[in-house]
């Protein structure tokens, strides 16, 4: 008899969080006696506004929180319930508790610094009401996974009575590594949302020096927001069916960040798809970058605009130390950040604990 597991996610498969989290494990899971029955909070058309920045109506957002409320009342056909985050955004943690209280096992996953968006407000309304409630939503629950080991030691400190450790990853199957360079000119690229692209603003003045070498060309997948660094700065449209392409042409991926406690939560998500792909990445100095990144071997790890100049004109000049960097990155990602090797740790909680 198959294990019936309901999965509430907060996005559809088009959101990043959900599909790496959730929907990229559903075909193991189904072939290993799990039966997944999944009901996003947000549908297609929300996102599909939010990354174009268009407004959404009150009405539809309300409908969500409805669509959700009845969905609850179909929880004890269910084994487990799989919730992404919270089960209600902005809300308080009433239903996780209710759910606790009605002996309905549910477990809980983060990649990202939720709590922050509570706890570190800039409101003190929202501070006040909602502060605790992530810790709350940890605590009920029968088991927290974690993304990264600073959403496990807040989860620790929350009261968790389960935490396992389970980082975001990738199917290596799909990420081709990268031939042999063959352009004319030096890739620098950078994939990610509207949302986080301000990191790449941040960096305005570091990559409009080095798009001085007219032989080298900034891509940036998933936003178009123009911040005019010229025609070598190149946007490009962003899809699940795309995106290992477009990857596989970079020469160099990078991801900067700012160092606040939001970046912490962060699961290196964009350093280990460059490095599935066999590219050598630069990345800032923050959280689990630490973790992904080794430096020197399969990338560099940096922290003030001159060390950003100095390392990406490093590996701009230098193929053989590019190439070396990146197969040593594919090896980590096969080994440490693939399906292949972490989906067993999520059949296991929930074969073992349904």
């Amino acid at each position: 008899m198959k294990i019936k597991v309901l999965y509430l996610t907060k996005y559809s498969r088009n959101g990043a969080s959900s599909r790496l989290r959730s929907y990229q494990y559903f075909p193991f899971l189904e072939e290993n006696g799990i039966s997944v029955t999944v009901s996003p909070f947000f549908d297609e058309e929300y996102l599909n506004n939010l990354y174009a920045g268009k407004s959404i109506s009150k009405f539809k957002l309300v409908s969500f929180y409805i669509k959700r409320f009845f969905k609850l009342f179909s929880v004890f056909k269910y084994d487990t319930i799989v919730i992404e985050k919270e089960l209600f955004p902005y809300f308080f943690s009433w239903f996780e508790f209710l759910l606790h209280k009605l002996n309905v096992k549910y477990f809980v996953d983060y990649d990202d610094a939720i709590f922050h968006n509570y706890d570190l407000s800039n409101s003190k309304m929202i501070r006040f009401l909602f502060g605790s409630k992530i810790n709350n939503v940890m605590k009920y629950s029968s088991c927290v996974i974690a993304g990264n080991s600073y959403l496990a030691e807040r989860a620790e400190k929350s009261g968790a009575i389960k935490i396992v450790l389970l980082p975001t990853v990738i199917d290596v199957d799909l990420y081709k590594t990268k031939k042999k360079h063959t352009s004319s000119k030096i890739i620098i690229g950078w994939i990610g949302s509207p949302s986080t692209f301000k990191y790449i603003k941040n960096c305005k003045n570091i990559f409009s020096k080095i798009l001085q070498n007219k032989n080298v060309e900034l891509h940036i997948v998933g936003s178009k927001e123009n911040i005019g660094l010229g025609p070598n700065m190149k946007y490009l449209e962003w899809s699940e069916e795309n995106e290992v392409n477009l990857i596989s042409k970079f020469d160099i991926g990078i991801m900067p960040l700012e160092n606040t406690p939001w970046e912490l939560g962060k699961c290196s998500y964009k350093l280990i798809q460059y490095m599935g792909c066999g590219v050598p990445v630069v990345a800032s100095a923050v959280g689990m970058n630490n973790e992904v990144v080794v430096e020197g071997i399969n990338g560099f790890l940096v922290q003030t605009e001159e060390q950003w100049l100095e390392r990406l004109t490093q590996l701009i000049e230098k193929e053989a130390l590019r190439e070396s960097m990146g197969k040593k990155g594919r090896i980590k990602v096969e080994s440490e950040y693939s399906i292949q090797k972490k989906q067993a740790i999520l059949l296991a909680i929930l074969a073992n604990e349904s």
